[in-house]
């Protein structure tokens, strides 16, 4: 059933059907299956950040921009603008296949804003070094 997003349990769910197919997905799944050791922490910290983002929640630690550059440098600078496509293309498809709405279109903004953002934060990290 496609409803709209409501609360911290359909972002949840969102997030956690979104991470099963980046896992999966041969062409960008390794970035994070090589990196993240914790996936209940991970997911729940992404499902902090996005409760944020949407609902005001303050629950959310960390540094996004530190975390990326950290795996573009881990995996030697091999994170392109393609890698971020595919993984905006993953979450608009997920979204789309669970959400309807207001709340859902937020997220697919927000998410496209970010992925330019945390690239080009990547890029710029990568010329001081």
């Amino acid at each position: 059933m496609i409803k709209e997003i409501e609360n911290r349990a359909d972002l949840r769910l969102l997030v956690e059907r979104f991470y099963t197919k980046i896992r999966a997905d041969a062409e960008i799944g390794f970035f994070f299956n090589e990196t993240i050791t914790d996936w209940e922490e991970h997911l729940d910290k992404l499902t902090d950040f996005w409760e944020m983002n949407i609902f005001g929640a303050r629950k959310f630690t960390g540094n996004p921009i530190v975390a990326h550059n950290a795996v573009d440098k881990k995996f030697d600078q091999k994170i392109t603008s393609n890698i971020f496509g595919i993984w905006l293309n993953l979450w608009f498809a997920t979204i789309d296949e669970m959400f309807i709405g207001e709340n859902a279109e937020i997220l697919k903004r927000r998410a496209q804003k970010m992925s330019t953002f945390l690239f080009m934060n990547i890029f710029e990290s990568r010329r001081k070094e």
